[in-house]
């Protein structure tokens, strides 16, 4: 059977899209998506995404990691498949999908995106420089001197697999400050298992962290990723962070038959 899919990129973090509406998918086969997603032996990328229907929002997003495997929310993706459902006449400027944590509002120009994130009340701090948080996606957060010369894949590698973060494990972020409010930041992505080029629930954590730590007042970051510039802004009340925003331009490179 013949597969349509459209390649997209969101700062370097790619997938492959799939309009399922029709259901014609099969989304249970973890052997075919990940063989799919694999860079010598199908199309390549770092997930595969499904637009389907949804009755109460505009569509929904299913997220899979390049292992075949269903996975938790992924922000550069959720871009990616609001200016596909732009596309394909969908939606026009603005609307609401539903993904596997909640609803998200999100908007379009152009090729930029801003995909409104889910609310964070809660962040773990080991110390100032190492904290722990979910936006959709568990992250772990390490703020460092010097990130271009971390071995993100190792170091990454053995913080996803420790004991301390479930058995599911956790992504890995190595942040690096710039200046007042930008931040470097490289990414080991699970699902993925390897440094990704970008990561928008990544980016949006270590945004929320930088914030959570002091290490910035401000509430409107710009990260600096592999991939390209991303951006992330919010509304801290009282270390509730709620209209959390992520914001970046994505790009369709090609589509095909697989």
């Amino acid at each position: 059977m013949k597969v349509k899919f459209y390649k997209y990129q969101g700062t370097g973090n790619d997938f492959i899209l799939i309009d399922n509406r029709d259901q014609f998918f099969e989304a249970t086969n973890w052997k075919k998506i990940n063989v799919m997603c694999d860079r010598k032996f199908g199309i390549g990328a770092d997930g595969l995404i499904l637009l389907e229907n949804s009755i109460a929002t505009d569509f929904k997003m299913r997220y899979f990691n390049a292992d075949g495997n269903e996975g938790s929310m992924c922000g550069n993706g959720g871009r990616c498949i609001v200016h596909f459902a732009h596309f394909l006449g969908i939606i026009p400027d603005k609307c609401t999908f539903e993904a596997v944590d909640g609803l998200h509002f999100a908007t379009i120009k152009g090729n930029s995106v801003s995909l409104q994130m889910k609310d964070i009340d809660e962040i773990k701090m080991k110390d100032e420089n190492t904290l722990f948080l979910d936006t959709g996606s568990p992250h772990h957060i390490e703020f460092s001197s010097n990130v271009s010369e971390t071995d993100v894949y190792n170091e990454g590698k053995k913080i996803r697999y420790g004991t301390s973060y479930f058995e599911e494990g956790t992504n890995v972020n190595f942040v690096e400050q710039v200046n007042e409010n930008t931040f470097k930041v490289r990414t080991y992505e699970r699902g993925v298992e390897n440094e990704t080029l970008s990561c928008g629930t990544g980016v949006t954590a270590v945004a929320i962290a930088a914030n959570k730590a002091k290490k910035t007042k401000d509430n409107h970051i710009y990260l600096e990723t592999l991939g390209g510039k991303l951006e992330v802004h919010f509304k801290n009340n009282n270390n509730q962070y709620q209209d959390v925003f992520l914001k970046g331009n994505v790009c369709q490179v090609f589509k095909g038959e697989y």
